[in-house]
């Protein structure tokens, strides 16, 4: 996959984790990103110990099932961190 795949598929990945997990989360656009990239990551290494076989092409359904694995996994690991209290009101 290319940079702007990986890209594409952060933001979608970002953005259904955070439907699924609704709350006050970091917000923007870049860290749904992030979160959906890093996500993909890391269900690369679920995918990887459990199936044999991490992240595959981009249309690949088992990627986007992952991807959004992670980005669950790691808005939950945000939330236990923080503690649920997202971000300062000013």
């Amino acid at each position: 996959m290319g940079i702007l795949g990986w890209i594409v598929l952060g933001l979608v990945a970002g953005l259904i984790a955070k439907a699924i997990m609704p709350g006050r989360d970091p917000g923007g656009i870049i860290i749904t990103i992030l979160i959906g990239i890093v996500g993909a990551i890391i269900g690369g290494f679920i995918g990887n110990a459990i199936f044999g076989g991490g992240l595959g092409s981009f249309f690949d359904l088992r990627t986007w099932l992952l991807s959004i694995l992670g980005a669950v996994i790691l808005l939950a690991i945000y939330r236990a961190v923080t503690g649920g209290r997202g971000r300062a009101r000013v």
